[in-house]
Order: C-alpha cells, then sequence, then structure tokens
C-alpha cells in the first residue's frame, strides 16, 4: 500500500513537472513573439506568421497557395532571401526552428512590398553579418551601409539581380526589406509611442498553430488605396474602418487557406458600427440563398434582437456626425406623418440584412422582415408607391437612419417588398433586375462551385463579408490600378484560381470569433512551389 501512494506521488510530481515546464514554454514562446512584433511598423496591414522549420516547407512543397496567395514575384524574392541568407551554411544554426514575419506595407507609386523580419537564437552576434560579408562565392554581394542612424547592409541577390536591405534590431531579430522605404521607416520606428499594438494568440493556440495571420482592420484603407483607383471604393468599406485587430491561426487544406482566431476592438475606441454587432448572439446565415447569380461581393449582418440593435445603433448616431441629420430626417418624418419610423422598423425587422454588388455594379440592399405585409403598411405612409408592393421613399437618407453606415449608398432608393423581404436599389431597372432573379430562382446557392466553398463557411455568426472573384472580375476591370488589375488578369498562377473568399465575425464576450476562408476553383490543380 505504501509503494502504491509513493508511486502515486511520484507521479504526480512528474506531471506536475511537465505541466510547470510545458507552459513555461509557452510563456516564453509567446513573449518572445509580442517581442519581435514590437518592431515591425504599425502602418503594417496583414503580418504572417510562420516557422522556419523543414516541416512548415515540406507541407506546402506540392501545392500553389502561397504562388496564388502572394504571387510568384514576392514568392521568388522569399526563396531567394531562404536560400541565401537563412540557409547559409554560416547562419543557418540561427534562424533553424525560429519565428518568421511577412508584413504588408502600402508604398508610394502604387506598390506593395513587405518587410521581412526574422528571430534569431540568442547566440547570434552582429558580427555574424560582417563574417557573411567576407565569404567567398555565396550567391551575394553584401556592403555596410547606415540606415537611418542605425548600422545596416545592402545586400545584391545575384539570382534575382535584385538588392534587399538588412538590419540587426539588436534584440534578437534581422528585419529585411526588398524597399529602402520600408526599412527605413522600421530602422525609425519606436513602439513605446504607440498606444495600441497587435494582439497575439492565446498560448494554446501559439504552440500548436502550423502558421499564424495578424490583422490591423484600419490599416487595410491605405493598401486598397494602392490597388484601386476610386478612394472611395465600397468594396469592404466597414470592413476596413473596423477599429480591431485580429490574430488568427491557420487550418491547412489543400484546396483552401483557412484561418481562425478572435478579433478584438481597440482599447481606445468603441467599435464603431461592427462593434453594434458584439453585442448580439450569432444567428444562422439563411439570406445568402436568395443572393442573386451575379453577386460579386456581399457584406450580410445578422442580429438576434432587432429591437437592442436599433436601440445601440441609434446611441452610436447620437455620437456621430450624422447626428444633427438624423434627427432632422426623423423630425421631419414625425411632423408630416406622424410616424415614429425608428420604433415601428425596429418591430417588423428580421434577423438579418444584406448589401449585395452585382458584376454590373448593381447595388441591392436586402431586409429580412417579421412580416411584409405589415412593412409595406408602413412604408405607404412614407414613401411614392408605383404599385401594390413597389415604391421610392419621399425621404433622404432614410436607410442609414435606420440600419447604419453600410446603408449610406442608398440616398432615396426604390424599393420592392417580396414576401418576408424588403429590397432596396437606386434604380427601377436594378429593382427589375433583382425582381427576376427572385421571381426565376436564379441564385448564387445555384452556381457551379458553389456548394464546395460555402461548406467550408461557419453556418451561424453576425457579419460576413464575401466575394465571389469570376463574378468580380469585371468590377476589378473598371475600379482597379491597371497594373494591378493586369498582374490579377493575367498572372498564372494568381488570384482568379480561387472561387471566393469569405471573412466571418460571430459575436463572443464583446469581440468576434473570426473565421477567413479561400478556395481553390474545382478546375485548379497543384503545382510546386519554390518557397
Amino acid at each position: 500500500m505504501k509503494r502504491q501512494i509513493i508511486i502515486t506521488i511520484l507521479l504526480l510530481l512528474a506531471a506536475v513537472l511537465v505541466t510547470f515546464v510545458y507552459f513555461r514554454h509557452l510563456s516564453n514562446t509567446s513573449q518572445h513573439t509580442s517581442l519581435v512584433m514590437r518592431t515591425i511598423p504599425n502602418d503594417a496591414s496583414l503580418i504572417f506568421e510562420f516557422n522556419n522549420d523543414k516541416e512548415f516547407y515540406d507541407i506546402f512543397s506540392g501545392d500553389k497557395l502561397f504562388s496564388n496567395f502572394l504571387g510568384d514575384d514576392k514568392l521568388d524574392k522569399l526563396a531567394a532571401i531562404r536560400k541565401n541568407l537563412l540557409q547559409n551554411p554560416l547562419m543557418a544554426k540561427y534562424f533553424s526552428g525560429q519565428n518568421l514575419f511577412i508584413s504588408l506595407h502600402p508604398q508610394k507609386g502604387n506598390s506593395i512590398d513587405f518587410l521581412l523580419t526574422a528571430s534569431v537564437s540568442k547566440e547570434f552576434q552582429s558580427d555574424m553579418l560582417e563574417q557573411l560579408s567576407k565569404q567567398a562565392k555565396n550567391g551575394m554581394l553584401i556592403t555596410s551601409i547606415d540606415i537611418e542612424g542605425k548600422p545596416g547592409y545592402v545586400v545584391y541577390l545575384n539570382d534575382l539581380k535584385k538588392r534587399f536591405y538588412l538590419i540587426n534590431r539588436d534584440d534578437h531579430s534581422l528585419s529585411a526589406s526588398f524597399s529602402k522605404d520600408i526599412i527605413a521607416n522600421c530602422a525609425r520606428y519606436n513602439y513605446k509611442k504607440e498606444k495600441e499594438s497587435f494582439v497575439l494568440l492565446s498560448d494554446k493556440l501559439q504552440s500548436n498553430s502550423l502558421a499564424n495571420l495578424y490583422v490591423n482592420y484600419q490599416a487595410l484603407s491605405p493598401l486598397f488605396e494602392q490597388v484601386f483607383g476610386n478612394k472611395n471604393t465600397d468594396i469592404f468599406k466597414n470592413f476596413r474602418q473596423f477599429p480591431a485587430f485580429a490574430a488568427l491561426s491557420l487550418n491547412y487544406k489543400s484546396d483552401a487557406i483557412m484561418f481562425n482566431g478572435t478579433s478584438q476592438v481597440q482599447s481606445y475606441h468603441d467599435g464603431g458600427y461592427l462593434g453594434l454587432f458584439t453585442h448580439q448572439q450569432p444567428v444562422t446565415n439563411h439570406l445568402k440563398e436568395i443572393f442573386p447569380s451575379t453577386t460579386a461581393y456581399s457584406t450580410c449582418f445578422g442580429v438576434s434582437d432587432p429591437t437592442k440593435f436599433e436601440s445601440d445603433l441609434s446611441d452610436l448616431q447620437s455620437k456621430s456626425d450624422f447626428n444633427k441629420e438624423e434627427r432632422t430626417i426623423l423630425k421631419k418624418i414625425r411632423s408630416e406623418t406622424g410616424i415614429g419610423i425608428q420604433k415601428e422598423f425596429s418591430r417588423s425587422l428580421g434577423n438579418e440584412f444584406a448589401i449585395v454588388t452585382t458584376h454590373y455594379h448593381e447595388k441591392i440592399g436586402i431586409i429580412q422582415v417579421k412580416d411584409g405585409s405589415r412593412l409595406l403598411a408602413l412604408l405607404v405612409n412614407i414613401s411614392k408607391m408605383n404599385s401594390d408592393n413597389t415604391g421610392q421613399f419621399n425621404y433622404d437618407k432614410l436607410p442609414q437612419v435606420l440600419l447604419g453606415d453600410a446603408f449610406y449608398l442608398f440616398k432615396r432608393p426604390y424599393f420592392k417588398v417580396i414576401d418576408n423581404y424588403l429590397v432596396l436599389t437606386n434604380t427601377t431597372s436594378e429593382l427589375t433586375s433583382y425582381n427576376d432573379s427572385y421571381t426565376n430562382r436564379k441564385f448564387l446557392v445555384k452556381t457551379e462551385g458553389y456548394s464546395e466553398f460555402n461548406n467550408l463557411l461557419a453556418e451561424m455568426c453576425n457579419v460576413s463579408f464575401s466575394i465571389q472573384f469570376k463574378n468580380a472580375l469585371q468590377l476589378f476591370k473598371q475600379d482597379m490600378k491597371p497594373s494591378f488589375y493586369n498582374y490579377f488578369d493575367t498572372s498564372e498562377p494568381g488570384w482568379k484560381n480561387f472561387y471566393g473568399a469569405s471573412w466571418q465575425f460571430s459575436a463572443s464576450d464583446k469581440s468576434f470569433y473570426t473565421n477567413f476562408c479561400m478556395r481553390l476553383n474545382n478546375d485548379t490543380t497543384a503545382i510546386k512551389t519554390t518557397f
């Protein structure tokens, strides 16, 4: 009996010791990731983190996902750095098993380039770079230079016939870029002056993740401005205005890029329009089932409590620049019709509403309502009716008042009540077009490739941004800057090899559980990449 007790105690102590070592390792890993990431300038919109381990490269060596996602040019650059620097016999041991961070930064002259930040082992000394510069026939020509008062290097790669710039941050990390402006900004950057920084994955997810993606939503707009000629493009505008950071981990699939994790509102912000949905519960997404087959991109919203949403929206608008205009509109409606439109509309609102853009550039608002007949009786009092269930609002910007910033596109729209849906458009022809799609069941859900893509998405969420690349191609041709569109259209492999992409937010503890998915077309075959 005593022997059994002793063995039990020893096993318990061993378990405690293993647990202590494991969680200490997790803490050290998370702390080290934080130290390295804080050296990356905060104008980064996206940061991709992965481990410089042979296993990681082997997993992705047989498919085209990275070449599709990053593009051949960026991939060639990364492959050259890996071959000449990370795998150099003198340097390899200091980078082995260390984390690499690739961050995207918009640049002047319609360009987007990346910064590569690499952690190095504690044994690494700054004079290693000097030793590297003295190596003969290593495929590089290395010259010492001053970069914003810090010692740096210009590295000429013989394979690519291109230069990249390198600095040692003296914090067990190196930073490199093919853009001199990016590396100069990195050398100047002082994280201590910043109020906010990227959020990190939990220790558990960090230890089990194959790769991670960090997102600064508000830094996406400068990125979009580089890609699109129209700075006011509405594509995913609310997404790009969201004052939040995301930390997502990669789920590997051979035919899709998938990440999931959390998105957290910045400490010094109220979350804005998308923040309203953190106060709701996720709802099952049905509205996408009646999107027209021509849908290029869409934003779908879900609320579990429409009355609370309307109340929270009113509070948010009362603090915004739109407040005065909103009060004027509501006062005018009440004085002319006697209707308290906000209260009446909240009683009719269902659980979902969406904005759809078709490949013809049609803008369609689709709002689920509890009782279409009852809503129509309400709208008759504030509209000019063209038929029994079709009309035009008499008041400007009413959709924005009732449903928020996402509906700013509809100034004084035409509408049609179809079953239990309120459909909004800016022209009668758009209304006729959607009515034809609805009547003849010409929906996106019936098109080739949709089911396979939809099977990868979360069934329930509060906000979903989706794009169907084939349908969006014509819009990109009109809206993208020529240099980016030409690459999008002609590159092989490229973005057009993907069927679609979706970014979903599901409310959880005043933040969002977040899912991102991009799926390849069914006829896209794998090719070997060099990275």
